[in-house]
C-alpha cells in the first residue's frame, strides 16, 4: 500500500496501517527529535507523545498524502514545548550529545547550529540535515516559501559569521 492508502486505512480505524505508517517514518522522526532535544530518552518520549497526538487527531487530517509533513509538524511543536519546559526548570543547557547533525568531527558546526534561534535552526535541520526541499520545509512549518528562503539566508549568514570568526583566531 502507498503511504496515502495507509493513511486512509488508518483514518478508518486500521491500527496496523497506522503502525506501518509509523514504521515508515520512524528513523526520520527520531533524527529530528534528537536534533532538537539532544537526548535519546527525550527524543523517544517526544516520538511517543507525538504518535499518541497524531493517532488521536488522525481523522482531522484532510489530505492523506501529507501525513509525513503533518506528523513532523506535531513532533516539532512537541519538541519546542519540551525545550521551553526544560529551560524553565534547568539552568544547564550546554550539555550536548552527538546526533545525525551533531558530528564529533565538527563540534564548531554543532555549536553554531545549536546557537541559532528556533526559526533558523528548524530550517537548517530540516533542509540540510534531513534533506527536505524548501517547499517541503514551508509545508511542514506552515509558512510561505519566501519566508523559508529569507530565514535560510539569515541562518547561513549567522553560521558563516560564527564559523568564520572562530576559524580566524
Amino acid at each position: 500500500m502507498t503511504p496515502a492508502e495507509l493513511t486512509v486505512a488508518a483514518q478508518q480505524g486500521d491500527a496496523e496501517a497506522f503502525a506501518a505508517l509509523m514504521e515508515m517514518h520512524q528513523n526520520r522522526l527520531y533524527r529530528i527529535a534528537y536534533a532538537y532535544l539532544h537526548n535519546e530518552s527525550d527524543a523517544l518520549e517526544a516520538i511517543q507523545e507525538s504518535t499518541y497526538r497524531a493517532f488521536r487527531k488522525l481523522k482531522k487530517l484532510k489530505e492523506p498524502s501529507y501525513f509525513g509533513t503533518w506528523f513532523i509538524r506535531i513532533l516539532l511543536n512537541y519538541c519546542a514545548d519540551e525545550r521551553k519546559r526544560k529551560s524553565r526548570f534547568s539552568q544547564i543547557t550546554d550539555i550536548q550529545e552527538s546526533s545525525s547533525w551533531d558530528q564529533p568531527e565538527d563540534p564548531d558546526l554543532a555549536a553554531a547550529v545549536s546557537s541559532l534561534d528556533r526559526d533558523c535552526k528548524q530550517i537548517i535541520i530540516l533542509s540540510y540535515f534531513e534533506g527536505f526541499s524548501l517547499t517541503e520545509v514551508a509545508e511542514i512549518l506552515e509558512i510561505p516559501t519566501g519566508t523559508v528562503k529569507s530565514r535560510l539566508h539569515r541562518a547561513l549568514g549567522q553560521l558563516r559569521d560564527q564559523l568564520g570568526t572562530k576559524g580566524d583566531t
